[in-house]
């Protein structure tokens, strides 16, 4: 087991880890079979299935904390007590951010005017929760939980609503940054730019007063650039494209400024060419997206994926061919990730976490069942954000 959590930290060119992997991942396979009994087998199913440097630690904080076997008492118990009442300490933390964040959500109308569209704040707190995870970047999280619900929108209002000249009115009005370029646009789409505006003006302020920065220009530029991602003619160049469509240059862009990095002008043209490290991450959540073939929660809208360029380029390639070139880009992404976060890069090693952890998560956000559910994501919600610890006789919790 320990052989095959080594081989996940893997760079590009290391052959012999690559090798490693295959084989503990072989020989835990058969001795599941053959030698272990029932709590082995379960601890080599989990190494399996969620490898420490893939997982995220804050899921896996509770399981280890409840797991936890302290016979020795004395310093090791008092420390077990002492992550227990942490982790419920930060959980309440959490509660008064998600209502916040829900509180905004409400005050913008969206959800009833766009009904089209997702309704998933929840959702999209977490995402901003697993990048910035320190307890003292509480007001950062707020904030950008707000420009990842608009991604979700506008990807919506894209997918599922707006004729090719709306689509394209619309994205040169982000363009201009001007709304009275949306006067030909339905309501909708001018209460979604509006939103848009008034998001990334507030951020913009709230990073000036905290460091003396204005990113107004660059934040600008980077939305713009994500709505004009535009189409594709071949598997290459819909992946180019579609690393750009995910909206993760967006997310991380905005998460460099609350953290505040980009002080200078280099460092903001070094971001806009996207580096590896943000490429890398939005690689894997694209390719992540194409595998599952995924389908958002029950919405009727698609537009391809990486797997169905493919299969067009290479006639004789059977469907699970597919799937096992794209999960081997999976792993390959993963090394170019390993490689920027292990090795020397300009950024703060907490932008570098949270590419990491957007990494991580991925698997949960697209890993549906038949119903186009999230019931592993959700039950780590639960689990994470509505079940306390137990440090008495009683496990607390909080209705959702």
């Amino acid at each position: 087991m320990a052989l095959y959590e080594a081989s996940q930290v893997s760079i590009p060119g290391e052959v012999t880890l690559d090798e490693a992997r295959d084989f503990s991942e072989q020989v835990l396979l058969n001795a599941k079979v053959k030698y272990l009994d029932n709590n082995q087998v379960r601890a080599v199913e989990n190494c399996l299935a969620n490898p420490c440097h893939k997982s995220l630690a804050r899921f896996m904080a509770k399981s280890f904390l409840n797991s936890f076997q302290c016979t020795s008492g004395g310093l090791m118990n008092d420390l077990h007590q002492l992550a227990k009442m942490d982790f419920n300490m930060t959980q309440s933390m959490h509660h008064k951010e998600i209502d916040v964040v829900l509180k905004w959500w409400r005050d913008t109308g969206l959800a009833k005017e766009l009904k089209f569209t997702r309704d998933q704040p929840l959702k999209w707190y977490i995402c901003s929760m697993v990048c910035l995870v320190h307890p003292e970047m509480s007001d950062d999280r707020v904030e950008l939980a707000k420009p990842i619900s608009l991604i979700y929108i506008i990807d919506d209002i894209f997918d599922l609503y707006g004729t090719l000249e709306e689509l394209t009115l619309f994205t040169e009005a982000i363009n201009k940054w001007d709304i009275a370029a949306l006067e030909q646009l339905p309501e909708c789409m001018k209460r979604c730019f509006k939103a848009l505006y008034d998001i990334t003006d507030e951020i913009s302020y709230k990073i000036y007063q905290k460091y003396g920065l204005n990113p107004i220009e660059s934040l600008r530029k980077t939305e713009a650039r994500w709505l004009a991602s535009g189409y594709s003619l071949n598997s290459d160049e819909y992946l180019k494209n579609a690393i750009v469509s995910t909206g993760v240059h967006v997310v991380l862009v905005h998460t460099l400024f609350l953290l505040g990095h980009c002080m200078t002008k280099e460092d903001e043209d070094f971001v806009e060419n996207m580096p590896g490290i943000i490429s890398s991450t939005a690689t894997i959540l694209r390719l992540w997206d194409d595998l599952g073939n995924a389908m958002d929660e029950k919405q009727e809208g698609r537009d391809g994926s990486y797997l169905e360029y493919y299969m067009k380029e290479h006639k004789d390639c059977s469907i699970k061919e597919a799937r096992e070139k794209v999960a081997n880009m999976i792993l390959d992404a993963w090394k170019c990730l390993n490689k920027e976060c292990l090795f020397p890069n300009p950024f703060p090693q907490t932008f570098s976490k949270a590419c990491l952890n957007i990494a991580r998560m991925v698997p949960l956000l697209y890993n549906y069942d038949d119903n186009h559910g999230l019931p592993i994501f959700e039950e780590h919600v639960k689990s994470l954000l509505y079940e306390s610890i137990c440090i008495g006789k009683e496990k607390k919790r909080r209705k959702m």
